[in-house]
């Protein structure tokens, strides 16, 4: 447990919980417990908060609460502190931006503009097709030049057309070539050159997030599980629940 000093009074966290702390406000920080805490941090300027926003606030949205188990606020920041350990790439730092912003908004509404939203279907479509086509860096400019739209209302008019995230858009897209690749037995460097991803430890990163295992281990399954069927008569599908 941490416990601090913030406006006026004593705050506690536990694991799993959200602290949002705005800026110039004074606070403290120490161990609510004698085993001490360990926390990660996130540090976001106003200004980008502000423009992730654009018009859908009237105001930069000031949470009265410091701490907060709201689960859109932590998932939102739990994504921004799982890609720490890397570079952000320029998608991936966009997409916690937003989903940050969002989140505060939601837990501010007397910040909100009551706005009407109509997505453009056009442009999140050719932003769609340069993402599927695409095999190497692919900036946030190159996407504001096709949409013709800044980075954060193309991201709002991208989830309302596709329901995700340019970002997560393009890394399903090159996990899929690479799992195409992986059944090849190219070497898992050499996959991850050529599906536009940093280096093999990213690939590894992508894909244990997106299917639970890292890619090694999914092509030993699937090499396992071709082999099974080649040795049943006829090349019978095996039963659900694994190999037998």
């Amino acid at each position: 447990m941490q416990s601090f000093d913030y406006r006026g009074g004593r705050q506690d966290s536990l694991a799993g919980n959200a602290i949002v702390l705005h800026p110039d406000e004074v606070h403290n920080g120490r161990s609510g417990v004698d085993s001490g805490f360990l926390y990660r941090m996130l540090y976001l300027e106003p200004r980008l908060v502000r423009s992730a926003l654009g018009k859908a606030a009237r105001t930069l949205p000031f949470v009265k609460a410091a701490v907060s188990s709201d689960p859109r606020l932590v998932a939102a920041v739990g994504r921004g502190l799982a890609s720490l350990d890397a570079p952000f790439d320029e998608l991936d730092r966009d997409a916690v931006i937003l989903g940050i912003a969002d989140a505060l908004l939601a837990l501010a509404p007397d910040a909100a503009r009551a706005i009407g939203f109509t997505p453009d279907f056009a442009a999140a479509e050719r932003v769609r097709q340069c993402l599927h086509d695409g095999h190497g860096p692919i900036s946030s400019a190159r996407l504001e030049e096709i949409a013709d739209l800044d980075r954060f209302a193309l991201a709002r008019h991208f989830r309302a057309a596709f329901g995700t995230s340019p970002h997560h858009y393009l890394v399903m897209r090159r996990l899929d070539r690479a799992r195409t690749l992986l059944r090849t037995g190219a070497g898992l460097a050499d996959i991850a050159a050529t599906c536009g991803f940093a280096d093999q430890s990213h690939l590894t990163r992508q894909f244990r997030r997106a299917y639970g295992l890292p890619p090694g281990r999914w092509r030993a399954l699937q090499q396992a599980d071709g082999m099974a069927r080649v040795a049943r008569p006829g090349g019978a599908p095996l039963a659900p629940g694994g190999l037998s």
